[in-house]
């Protein structure tokens, strides 16, 4: 969770701001994840904090939203393409890609359970960057 945090405050991802009446605020949560290595011997123990996304409301919190799928045949004919020119093929795997995109609705979230700030326990996060969960998150 230390971790998480850290890249969150890193980023940037939210400021604090003072609640008012008139803000649609949404929950946040942990999910925790133990990961395990092929041999099943423990790997590491993962948390991710994600918004309670399925509280947004339509018009007021999002207007679009993005789902981003490829198609099978796509896949293969890259692979094709990297075969025959005899390219090397490599993964990357972005840590915490989802915090480097811009939010440009207004949203805000509660302080993440069990971590809130002992200055400021009733202000709420407006988010400036996005984070798992939300509905416009994968457009972002």
């Amino acid at each position: 969770m230390d971790d998480e945090l850290e890249a969150l405050y890193r980023n940037q991802t939210w400021e604090l701001v003072p609640r008012t009446p008139a803000m649609h605020v949404i929950g946040s949560k942990w999910v925790l994840k133990t990961k395990l290595k092929p041999d099943g011997s423990l790997d590491c123990l993962k948390a991710r904090l994600v918004s309670k996304g399925y509280h947004q409301v339509d018009g007021l919190d999002y207007t679009e939203t993005y789902s981003l799928v490829i198609k099978a045949g796509t896949i293969r004919m890259v692979l094709s393409i990297a075969l025959v020119n005899k390219w090397s093929i490599r993964q990357h795997d972005v840590k915490n890609v989802f915090l480097h995109g811009f939010v440009s609705e207004d949203i805000y979230m509660e302080q993440p359970p069990g971590t809130a700030d002992p200055q400021y326990p009733s202000h709420v996060c407006k988010l400036k960057k996005a984070l798992y969960g939300l509905k416009q998150a994968p457009r972002a």
